[in-house]
């Protein structure tokens, strides 16, 4: 792709790398910051998406400037484990999905209305460096780009210290199934079904219903390692077959979903220096404990935005992440990896015994030190004892 002749021209006010949820959400808060709009703004990424290669999910109780092109929205959500089942109503909370490609195809339509602010150029980063009053990028093809802030959405690449740190896996396969008759209700998220068997693992199936006849069926893990594709599509045959009922020749799969998202407690850095700020899962904004990614990614957003257009600076302090809700996703991990079949009993405790819109937003980190305690007492104290003691000792827990 040629380089737009506006690209040579330095240096731009912010250097966005990777055009992923991430580099794109924070270009469309961007945008949509009057006080910004004199702002030029360089987005480099190694091509445009054009495929739906992902879904994110996510609840809100607040208008997002992405609920329009949301695939489907929900009012309750199941959780399932043996002994214990519930539908909660969501009362001031939305589940939500949006696809990959819609969300692309959304963002860049209003990029391309703001030519004068945004210039995108298909580069791939092969440097990104803090200089003397700002950044500078060089692309594997020999270009050379500045700005006075960059924000670099790249993945990570971390030096494991397996005896420090915990690292963990989401993997799932997903398939989307349209069936013969009516099987699924559309005004339920089945969150987690822990019915199945845990392996010494955490094990569910996570169902997404777009209508009577057609949802997105899950298979999801929280492990170490990722596992032969045959063994996601055998629990979600099972589950489609036993619990739903359904005949083989009752079900079609129309689409697949393959994933598997980075969990872990190794620091990551808010930024690199002074003007080199982290972004998406190389900012820790994948929650480590629950791999959600999407509705912090907008949260950091606003905040690097607000700070943008108070100050002209971003914030001292990129990602305001608090200290005890990083020990809690600490505990959860060492727990998932020393026994992980443990999950399924604190997550039927927790709903069991909490409102759900509490247990929302404990997992947002949001709730008060008071809620945190009600949190706390609500599951069995025994396995994250023994995480702590191994947190304080500086040891990963091993079953």
């Amino acid at each position: 792709m040629p380089i737009p002749p506006s690209a040579a021209e330095p240096p731009y006010d912010y250097l966005i790398v990777g055009g992923g949820a991430a580099g794109l959400s924070l270009a469309y808060h961007l945008a949509q910051e009057p006080s910004l709009a004199a702002k030029r703004v360089l987005l480099i990424e190694p091509a445009a998406k054009a495929q739906n290669d992902r879904t994110w999910s996510f609840w809100a109780n607040k208008p997002g400037f992405f609920d329009k092109i949301a695939v489907r929205e929900w009012d309750q959500v199941a959780f399932r484990s043996p002994g214990f089942e519930q539908v909660f109503s969501l009362r001031s909370y939305r589940y939500r999905t949006v696809r990959g490609l819609d969300f692309y195809q959304f963002v860049r339509r209003a990029l391309a209305a703001r030519p004068a602010q945004f210039v995108v150029v298909q580069e791939e980063v092969s440097s990104l460096e803090n200089i003397s009053g700002g950044v500078r990028a060089r692309t594997t093809a020999g270009l050379e780009f500045t700005a006075h802030y960059a924000f670099d959405s790249r993945p990570p690449t971390l030096p494991r210290q397996p005896e420090k740190h915990r690292y963990l896996l989401q993997h799932f396969v997903g398939w989307e199934v349209e069936t013969a008759h009516d099987v699924f209700n559309p005004h339920v998220v089945e969150f987690m079904d822990f019915r199945g068997a845990q392996h010494h693992e955490a094990r569910f199936m996570y169902v997404l219903p777009f209508g009577p006849r057609r949802a997105l069926v899950e298979y999801t893990l929280f492990s170490a390692d990722v596992l032969p594709k045959s063994e996601y599509e055998g629990p979600i045959r099972d589950y489609l077959q036993q619990t739903l009922g359904l005949a083989p020749s009752h079900y079609r799969v129309m689409d697949e979903e393959v994933g598997a998202i980075p969990m872990t407690d190794h620091p990551l850095p808010a930024r690199e220096g002074e003007r080199i700020i982290n972004l998406g899962t190389r900012a820790g904004r994948a929650k480590p404990s629950t791999g959600y990614a999407f509705q912090r990614i907008q949260a950091h957003s606003v905040r690097l935005v607000a700070a943008l257009a108070a100050t002209g600076q971003p914030p001292h302090d990129p990602t305001g992440d608090q200290w005890q809700f990083r020990m809690f996703d600490t505990l959860l991990l060492d727990i998932m990896q020393r026994r992980g079949e443990l999950t399924r009993t604190i997550f039927t405790q927790l709903f069991r015994r909490n409102p759900v819109e509490r247990i929302l937003r404990f997992l947002d980190e949001e709730t008060s030190w008071a809620d945190n305690l009600r949190i706390m007492n609500s599951v069995s104290a025994g396995p994250f004892l023994r995480s702590i003691g191994q947190v304080l000792v500086g040891r990963v827990g091993k079953r």
